[in-house]
């Protein structure tokens, strides 16, 4: 129903895009109650409307003043100061743009005059400055910082966007992540994003471990619990693809560009070529031949590092017994190594029938694949490198002595990364709705590459799938929680012979997924340690408190819908207010951000007083 609006002063003077206001003397109220509502009153901050025929110019509130009307006297006899009815206040207001046919826009085409009348903004006009269609669905994210209002946000404009969420700690960064999914996945269109939209959560800090996060059940919802700590680990599930990319392996085993990642990027070619155990057995007792054969050149401690693999893959001692004894045959650079029956086993530089016999190369093949047919990928993948690293050792012993140091690496990084990972040639049904990655019990090499690791694994298929159907038939959501652990850019190129793998792969997902329907949130505490290019990219934001010149600068450069008047308060929100800023809204508004009392994330501060005192209450 229309009602006439709450009038509260007039425009008296217009300098560029700051006018002045006169108020009414009924006008200096907080709030007014006005046909059921609570309009905010006209303090800084605050909205106004100016009604200038049909269009209404929306405005806010940048200062206040008083005007003396009365004291036109410099004699104290006729000094009327403070007197009644003798000052009266003011208000500076700076244009925002203007509702015309029930559209709020950005334009300079209208301008107050003075005359204009000025009222107070009801919550129609709010929702239309806050770019909300009364036909488009929306979720409610919190109240209006002055207003109190309901604020609603689009649910199209926000989710098919990259979305930055910034704070100090304690600021409510993780309340407001979580409530806007929350409110996503209790909306009316639940059922439907069940069937077209995974979610991902890459969680460092184990926040929203909690069984009722999100509002989801254990139906639509997956925790990975990550542990290097203890064999009791969940199992992220990727392709053998992933696991095998030479770029991301060489940044996980830190492996050096002149010799070591030529060598990795070697064995994974080699090691992709197997296709069965059989092979692996073939090609392995094969290079154990060449040692035996060309012993006269090579070193023994070479026979010993395949004696010493064989013995991790549990090969059967009995088989290995006669090779430590030929190693140690080796040791005094004899030439002819004979059996029991004093048969030679090596003659002209070739295995003879005797020593085929003695060395039971078909009984080493056999269970060699066997062995290596029960063990992991990932144990497959360190047992084939090693075997590499003894081929190296009989080719080029020097190039060898330049590989030994990554070898203890990748030792390390599989060991750990085969507690987390199983890999599957089919993942499709691995993954529900919402998948929640917790590394907080992750070590550094895990929590560095897992990151990493499933974003581009999720990506290439999700990009692989819809660019091949030609449209965009389902979408994926990449939430990443403290993203500056991995998407800083400190040591961004400090290579000169190969690119940052790991800023690159978000780089590209930014900059290209949202045509495929793959989109980022990011939420960090430190925006300014993310890549400047990462963060460029980003289409809205929701920014808490910040109080460091460093962020709030990197912010001010890169947020061009952030005026400075509400830049400029950023480091006086409290907790749980914020201001939304990006091309989902026609201009920043502030909220605060709604609690969930019964569910949310394990991200609170700590009261000393009830963990030191049990009974704060007693009269102890």
């Amino acid at each position: 129903m229309e009602y006439s609006p709450k009038k509260i002063g007039v425009i008296i003077s217009v300098d560029g895009n700051v006018s002045q206001v006169g108020l009414y003397n009924t006008t200096n109220d907080a709030d007014v109650f006005w046909y059921g509502d609570i309009l905010s009153g006209a303090k800084v901050g605050a909205f106004v409307t100016i009604h200038q025929n049909m269009v209404k110019i929306i405005a806010t509130v940048v200062s206040e003043s008083i005007i003396d009307q009365q004291n036109i006297s410099s004699l104290d006899i006729y000094d009327n100061r403070y007197k009644k009815n003798s000052m009266k206040r003011s208000i500076s207001l700076k244009v925002k743009g203007v509702i015309e046919n029930q559209r709020f826009n950005i334009t300079s085409r209208f301008v107050p005059m003075i005359g204009n009348e000025v009222c107070l903004t009801t919550q129609a006009e709010l929702d239309l400055i806050y770019g909300v269609v009364q036909s488009e669905p929306t979720i409610r994210i919190g109240k209006s910082l002055l207003e109190g209002k309901d604020i609603n946000i689009p649910i199209d404009k926000i989710f098919a966007s990259h979305i930055g969420i910034f704070g100090n700690t304690g600021s409510g960064k993780s309340n407001t992540l979580h409530k806007m999914y929350y409110e996503l996945f209790q909306s009316p269109l639940k059922t439907y994003i069940n069937q077209k939209s995974q979610f991902f959560v890459i969680d460092f800090n184990g926040e929203y471990v909690g069984k009722s996060m999100f509002g989801l059940t254990d139906d639509d919802k997956e925790i990975f619990n990550i542990s290097t700590r203890t064999d009791e680990s969940d199992k992220i599930i990727i392709t053998k693809k992933y696991l095998l990319d030479p770029d991301l392996l060489s940044i996980l085993f830190d492996a050096k560009p002149g010799t070591q990642v030529p060598f990795l990027r070697d064995a994974l070619r080699k090691y992709k070529s197997i296709k069965t155990e059989k092979d692996f057995a073939d090609l392995e007792v094969g290079l154990l031949i060449t040692i035996l054969q060309n012993q006269k050149n090579i070193d023994r401690v070479t026979l010993e590092k395949w004696i010493k693999i064989g013995e991790l893959l549990g090969l059967n001692d009995s088989l290995l017994k006669p090779l430590k004894k030929c190693s140690k045959e080796f040791s005094y650079g004899n030439t002819k190594i004979a059996n029991e029956n004093n048969e030679l086993l090596l003659k002209n530089d070739k295995i003879t029938d005797a020593g085929n016999h003695y060395f039971k190369f078909d009984d080493v093949k056999e269970e060699l694949a066997n062995t290596f047919k029960s063990v992991s990928e990932i144990k497959k993948l360190y047992f084939f490198i090693e075997f590499q690293r003894v081929y190296v050792a009989v080719y080029d012993s020097k190039a060898s002595e330049f590989i030994s140091p990554m070898i203890k690496r990748i030792e390390n990084s599989l060991d750990a990364l085969d507690r987390v990972v199983e890999i599957k040639d089919n993942i499709s049904a691995s993954y529900k709705m919402l998948n929640i990655f917790s590394l907080v019990n992750a070590n550094q090499e895990v929590t560095r590459l897992i990151p990493m690791l499933i974003s581009k694994m999720f990506y290439d298929i999700h990009k692989n799938e819809v660019s091949g159907s030609g449209i965009v038939n389902k979408t994926m959501h990449l939430i990443i929680d403290e993203a500056h652990n991995i998407l800083n850019d400190i040591n961004k190129n400090n290579r000169d012979d190969w690119k940052d793998y790991r800023l690159s792969v978000f780089e590209e997902i930014i900059k290209e997924g949202r045509k495929f329907g793959f989109y980022l949130t990011l939420a960090s505490q430190r925006p300014s340690d993310i890549s400047m290019t990462i963060v460029s990219q980003l289409h809205n934001f929701f920014v808490h408190r910040i109080v460091n010149d460093k962020d709030l600068q990197l912010l001010e450069n890169t947020m061009p819908t952030l005026d400075y008047s509400s830049y400029k308060r950023i480091p006086l929100l409290g907790q749980g207010e914020v201001v939304i800023t990006g091309k989902a809204f026609n201009m920043p508004f502030f909220v605060v951000v709604n609690r969930l009392e019964s569910v949310r994330p394990n991200s609170d501060d700590i009261s000393l007083v009830r963990l030191w005192d049990p009974n704060p209450n007693s009269d102890g």
